[in-house]
Parts: C-alpha cells; structure tokens; sequence
C-alpha cells in the first residue's frame, strides 16, 4: 500500500460543511470524500489514468 502524507487543507467553511454533507450522504469519511473529489478531478482532467474501477451490480434472484 502506497505511504500516505498529512496535509493542512485551508478550506472555507462552507465548502467544508457541503463536502461534509456529501461525505454523509455516500457514507465516506471526509478526508476520504475529499480524495474522492480529487482522485475524480485529475481521471477527468487527463492528469492520472484511471487503472482500477470498483463496479457492483445488484443482480434480482427472483
């Protein structure tokens, strides 16, 4: 697994309790919420290739 670093974020409070909002809402962590931002950022931006996508399908065993 790939070491992490700490990071001071200086960020509004606003941005902070909306990021906090949507962190609640996909039951993610907020420091994971904000990797997620970011990790979505630079896939879109062409700045990293996105090597690995996590899919699941919920299949109806009728």
């Amino acid at each position: 697994m790939a070491k992490r670093k700490a990071y001071a974020l200086r960020i509004s409070e606003d941005v902070l309790k909306a990021t906090q909002r949507w962190a609640d809402d996909d039951l993610r962590s907020l420091n994971a919420q904000i990797e997620y931002i970011l990790r979505d950022a630079l896939v879109k931006s062409g700045r990293v290739k996105l090597t690995q996508k996590v899919i699941t399908e919920v299949v109806d065993e009728e």
